[in-house]
Parts: structure tokens; sequence; C-alpha cells
């Protein structure tokens, strides 16, 4: 398989708190790789190091086998990777159309491809095209998740970084999320999701990693590590 992402001993700090400690995995073109950690464990803080909005002091990020780890987020964005941050970050006063129109505003060629992406973000979620005039503050939970999904989308991203997204949903809009998830990667886009629910993520990820203290401690199938000893007692409760 050929590889979109691959990071190599890459070491994070907050000015001079480290966070992350040698971290090196990879994700492969068309795959679902999840990220699995406590709380506070550094999954953000890798999220936020891949689109550029930090930088690791030492390490190697290549995304189609181009270096990276000094790149702004703007150009990372061109470039084909997107992020739909944790808690969302819609502009709450604009209106749906208007967000989504945002989300794309990196995009090469942007007049020829934005009809283009909003087709595709309408197929998706038809609901944000019945309501593309309704303020995005005005929306539902599970709509607003919709919206913030659909914004990374308009880009026409090549890997999709998804930072929580079910948080804060009710259960039967969680099970409509991963459904969601697993047409987006249908669809040939690439994901790597950080997600508080690992059982549900790990049932979709073709592979995952265990982060814990900024240290990637396990990895493999996400279906073998769902019957992990170590994983259950951790992280799933059993």
């Amino acid at each position: 398989m050929v590889k979109i992402l691959e990071i190599n001993n890459i070491n994070v700090f907050y000015g001079e708190i480290q966070i992350l400690w040698d971290i090196s995995f990879y994700v492969n073109k068309g795959e679902i790789v999840s990220l699995i950690g406590s709380n506070g464990s550094g999954k953000s803080t890798l999220l936020k190091t891949l689109i550029g909005f930090l930088h690791p002091k030492n390490g190697i990020i290549k995304y189609d086998d181009r270096e990276i780890q000094r790149l702004p987020p703007n150009i990372i964005a061109k470039l084909g990777i997107s992020l739909v941050p944790e808690g969302r970050e819609l502009f709450y006063e604009l209106t749906v159309f208007d967000n989504l129109l945002l989300g794309a505003i990196h995009m090469p060629n942007l007049s020829r491809k934005l009809d283009e992406s909003f087709n595709f973000v309408f197929s998706l979620f038809p609901i944000l095209k019945e309501r593309k005039n309704q303020i995005a503050g005005s929306l539902s939970g599970g709509e607003q998740q919709m919206l913030a999904i659909g914004r990374a989308l308009m880009a026409n991203p090549k890997i999709l970084l998804l930072d929580e997204p079910s948080l804060g949903l009710a259960p039967k809009v969680v099970i409509e999320l991963f459904e969601t998830i697993i047409n987006i990667r249908k669809k040939g886009i690439t994901i790597l999701l950080v997600e508080q629910n690992a059982y549900k993520s790990l049932q979709i990820s073709d592979r995952a990693y265990i982060i814990e203290n900024g240290r990637l401690i396990k990895s493999g199938r996400g279906l073998d590590l769902i019957n992990d000893i170590d994983v259950k007692k951790a992280y799933l409760g059993c």
C-alpha cells in the first residue's frame, strides 16, 4: 500500500513542556486509522502538529513524500489535508452556506471546483442543503457536526483529520456519524480519527494506534485491538 502520511520521530513542545515524545506512525491511502488515548494523552496536539498549528522541535512529517513539518496551516490545507477540530469551531453567526464557503477558501482553482465541492457535501449531508440559509448557531448539535465536517470537505482534501467528532452527540446521531465516516472513505478520502468512543472507532478502523502520556504504546488492526486484553481494560470498559 502507498503511504499518504508518514511521521518519523517527532517531538513536540508547548513552550518548555514536552507533549509528544518520539512519535512515529503512518497512514496508507484509503485507510481509516484511529488514535486512541485518554484525555491529555496528546491526541489533539498531534493533529494540530500535522495541520501546522504546531511545529515539532525535531523529526519529519511527510505527506505524499513531501516534508511538511515546517509549513504553515494554509499551505498544508492547499496540499490536501483538512482538520475537523474538536468543538467544531464554526462561525455560528454566519449561515450554513457561508461556513461551507469559508472551508473552500484555500482550494486551488476555487471558482472552477466550487460547485463540485458543494454538490459533494450536500450529497453526504442533504440536511445542510435544506438549511443552507439558516444561521449555523441555530442548528442542532448533530447538524453542527455535519457542518464542521462538510466545511473541511469543501477543500477537496485527500486526508481528513477528525478530532473527537462524536463529542456531545446523542447515541443515535453517533451511529449516523460513524456511517458517514465510512461513506467518506468510500469516496476515496483517507481518514485519521481521534475519538473518545474507542469501541466504535476501532470497529471501523483498518488500523489504530494507542497513545499515552505523549508516547505511542501499541498499534494493530482495529478489530484485533478490540480483543486486546489491555485495550479492553483501559479504553473499552471491559
